[in-house]
């Protein structure tokens, strides 16, 4: 019996503008069977996406199939025409893709364009499944009315799990997931993998999985292939290839994955913080919130303090508040209360109030250089604005410096010439970086800098930065949801939850002891690159639940006491939680003791 889908000999060449034709996929050959989870994993540019495209009968422009067929059952899906290939997908064929908040329409209702589906390949009503039903399965609050909602009314994580239902409702029989977690928090992506692993027990769905994440592949892949520059390097079980890797790239693969945090030591400065020496930056009692006085506030009385040469990492789930205060610190939101300084001056609240000089000492770099670089303009032109703007160079010390930048960066000087949209993911985010260094900043805020990029290239992104933390003086205020590279980089940490810090201090106590409930179920869903891990973190029903509810901003009491596995009902949901010192600056905002929250019986 022939597999559902199969791959043979696929040959795909891109063309960029005004260059010559180059392979991109070779020779490529795979199947995949029914209820079988196929992971394709490389880094940026080994044609992972461009071959999952190739089962939707897709070539992106610029493209072309050079040769090889796919086939769906009997069907080459390559030589179908426009109108055969519209019926294909969604139909047979579905596609989820990273960013469910880019794919939905904002203007309609999630019900709206979920039965959409169905209305377009007239899926006749008695074969449709009841929205509710598909919702309650996957674990949706609220199914008989979550469907009524707009896309921003819904968190990211039931987005992405609606994403999924939207490419069920037409009872495919490929499902093609596109990096479906890489933008989640570990809370959130718990909840995803789970609904991935239940529409495939559910409807023996093929899936097809790409992704860069071993961590992730090893919870839902039966198999992995391996790729790198279009060419298959390694494939086998998923045990086999984590567990025993054959291929030199494989190991490397496998050798970037930063260990899940939780030991000692795991993240040392070679800067100590002086504690007399004034900080850098301050945030003291920031209030702020969207939709100006009537706005609930989405930032309550956060204080911030950011030394010279130090990495002060701020994490917390989505919603949590992390890039509210980036914002707030950048005078892209005033605060309705309390104060920024900048050594020891206060800056004012509006970016527009803010003298240049000021301007140039904070400095952003953003999470998806994709659109937070001009792709109109060179290299050159990108780098050169802003020595042009905070330094008023000429265009031959521009020159010289952009050469000077570039090599900071560890990019060549012929670059330059180039545009972002002939750049890789981790070439475009070092020129993100060196867009920042350009303006001679004290404080660079990182805002999610990596979570859009393959882990190698995600681990030389940030070990460049380390180094520019070191030789150049920097302050970084590093934004993630993403734990393990937290503890590879962090000198201390500031944990979030419905925007209050509930837990801070340095780095290495956080994750050789962390105290608040909140930080140690975040540890807790770090996923380990092991079969079986999944398993086992859904096996807790209670703490299943426990992540499945959204980030809740409470009037009164603590925010996390809907969650919190240790709360005690009287006296959580009604009064706020004192400060509880542990010495040394690590402090954590709980009603339990000290005592009892450095318990071991306390640890999720």
């Amino acid at each position: 019996m022939s597999a559902l889908l199969r791959f043979e000999g696929l040959s795909i060449e891109g063309c960029p503008p005004g260059g010559a034709w180059q392979t991109i996929v070779r020779d490529f050959n795979q199947t995949v069977d029914r209820g079988e989870v196929v992971a394709l994993i490389g880094e940026s540019g080994a044609g992972k996406s461009t071959i999952a495209h190739a089962a939707l009968g897709y070539v992106r422009p610029g493209c072309r199939v050079a040769a090889g067929r796919v086939f769906l059952s009997d069907m080459d899906v390559l030589s179908l025409d426009v109108v055969a290939k519209r019926a294909l997908r969604g139909r047979r064929v579905a596609y989820v893709a990273q960013s469910a908040a880019a794919a939905f329409n904002p203007a309609l209702t999630i019900e709206s364009q979920i039965n959409e589906i169905a209305e377009v390949h007239r899926i006749p009503s008695a074969e449709r499944t009841p929205l509710p039903q598909i919702f309650r399965r996957l674990g949706l609050p609220d199914p008989d009315r979550i469907g009524r909602r707009y896309p921003h009314q819904v968190s990211g994580g039931q987005l992405q799990r609606l994403m999924i239902a939207m490419a069920m409702s037409g009872r495919p029989d490929v499902l093609v997931l596109d990096e479906p977690t890489t933008a989640l928090d570990v809370t959130t992506q718990i909840e995803v993998l789970a609904t991935i692993r239940e529409v495939i027990r559910d409807r023996g769905t093929a899936v097809i999985y790409v992704s860069h994440d071993l961590a992730v592949v090893a919870q839902v892949a039966d198999r992995i292939v391996v790729l790198l520059k279009g060419d298959l390097v390694e494939q086998g079980s998923t045990d086999a290839v984590i567990g025993q890797p054959r291929a030199d790239y494989t190991r490397r693969l496998i050798g970037a994955v930063r260990p899940r945090p939780g030991i000692a030591g795991t993240s040392a400065s070679i800067i100590e913080p002086t504690p007399d020496a004034a900080p850098i930056l301050e945030c003291d009692g920031i209030v702020a919130a969207y939709g100006g006085a009537s706005g609930i506030p989405v930032l309550h009385d956060v204080v911030l303090r950011v030394d010279a040469r130090r990495v002060v990492a701020v994490v917390g789930e989505s919603g949590s508040g992390k890039s509210t205060l980036a914002r707030v610190i950048a005078g892209l939101l005033p605060p309705r209360t309390g104060s920024v300084r900048l050594q020891g001056q206060p800056l004012p609240a509006s970016v527009s109030a803010r003298q240049r000089d000021t301007l140039r000492r904070v400095q952003i770099v953003f999470q998806m250089p994709d659109t937070s670089l001009n792709h109109r303009q060179s290299i050159a032109t990108i780098l050169g604005r802003p020595l042009q703007f905070y330094f008023g160079m000429d265009e031959a010390g521009r020159c010289r410096r952009v050469a000077e930048l570039l090599d900071m960066v560890e990019m060549p000087a012929d670059l330059a010439r180039r545009y972002p949209g002939e750049l890789s993911g981790g070439q475009k985010q070092r020129i993100g970086i060196a867009r920042a260094l350009a303006a001679e900043p004290d404080v660079v805020l990182c805002d999610e800098v990596t979570s859009s990029l393959d882990t190698i290239v995600g681990a030389a992104v940030l070990e460049l930065m380390m180094r520019l933390k070191q030789s150049l003086g920097i302050a970084y205020v590093y934004i993630s949801h993403d734990l393990s590279t937290v503890a590879a980089v962090a000198d201390d940490i500031v944990v979030f939850y419905a925007g209050r810090v509930v837990e801070s201090g340095r780095a290495e106590a956080i994750f050789r002891a962390p105290m608040h409930p909140y930080t140690r179920m975040l540890l807790s869903c770090v996923p380990e690159m092991r079969r079986g891990w999944l398993d086992e973190r859904l096996a807790l029903r209670d703490d299943a639940q426990r992540l499945s509810r959204s980030v809740t901003f409470a009037a009164e009491g603590c925010a996390f006491a809907d969650r919190c596995a240790v709360a005690i009902p009287d006296l959580c949901r009604r009064v706020a939680p004192p400060r509880r010192d542990f010495g040394e600056g690590h402090v954590a905002i709980c009603h339990r003791e000290a005592r009892e929250l450095a318990s071991s019986l306390l640890i999720a």
